[in-house]
């Protein structure tokens, strides 16, 4: 199995026994290494670096820090991924999240830094991870515009805005939320398997209540979806993986 989407760096302490957890059940990691509040991005990298080839990184800026428009902090995490393009899978995650930018204020800083990052991914010609909250289409019109492949991750959207995400090449995030988010479980109804990344949003997203998510828990998005989808849970697994290593171009070891 492969959790296509966590934040390992978030374990802080954590993090080797994290990853050693990890190795156990999963193939690989792929990890959205993005500007959030404290977490930024070259503090991450070296957190996770010994990790490489088990965790593979993406770089972006996450929405809910492009809201307070820090130009400067842009061109500082744009300096890193050019210095590490050659590293990464993916630009990501980038997006927009209407869900905590009020203001429109908030909402032109999102917007304007979500479309300099999709300009820098176009540039390198790479794939980018998506947070779209609230905004699903709207960020879906912008990967269209701009012929960038896109991820959704942890896809809370519609089913008409998934269906056609899928049914234009990109790829639909369901997180372990599937346990518990309605929507998300009619999403997977929807789709077709060879649409969806299996993720867990780690430490986000928990299936388990008051405990922290963890990569190897993507085992559980995988069961439920196998049964919504009625499939083996063999099969969700095989296609889910094939899913990762295509969008991401993976080099498993």
């Amino acid at each position: 199995m492969i959790d296509a989407h966590a934040h390992v760096e978030m374990f802080k302490k954590e993090i080797p026994a994290v990853v050693e957890e990890s190795r156990k059940h999963l193939i690989a990691v792929v990890d959205s290494i993005t500007e959030y509040r404290k977490f930024h991005v070259w503090k991450s990298w070296e957190l996770l670096k010994p990790y490489f080839g088990f965790i593979f990184p993406t770089l972006g800026f996450a929405p809910n820090e492009a809201r307070r428009g820090n130009w400067e902090k842009v061109r500082e995490v744009e300096q890193f991924i050019l210095e590490h393009r050659d590293e990464i899978v993916a630009i990501g995650e980038i997006g927009l999240d209407y869900y905590y930018a009020k203001t429109e204020e908030e909402r032109k800083n999102q917007r304007e830094i979500f479309h300099y990052f999709l300009n820098l991914a176009l540039e390198l010609e790479m794939p980018v991870v998506l947070h779209a909250r609230d905004a699903e289409r709207e960020v879906y019109e912008e990967v269209q515009r701009k012929g960038l492949l896109g991820y959704f991750h942890s896809y809370t959207g519609n089913i008409e805005t998934a269906k056609e995400i899928a049914e234009n090449g990109h790829f639909i995030g369901i997180s372990t939320g599937v346990t518990f988010i309605p929507e998300v479980r009619e999403v997977v109804k929807a789709l077709d398997i060879e649409s969806i990344l299996v993720e867990t949003d780690a430490p986000y997203m928990s299936p388990f209540k008051g405990e922290k998510n963890k990569p190897h828990y993507v085992k559980v998005a995988v069961e439920e979806i196998a049964k919504l989808k009625e499939l083996s849970i063999e099969e969700v697994e095989k296609i889910t993986h094939e899913n990762a290593v295509k969008f991401f171009k993976l080099n498993l070891r």
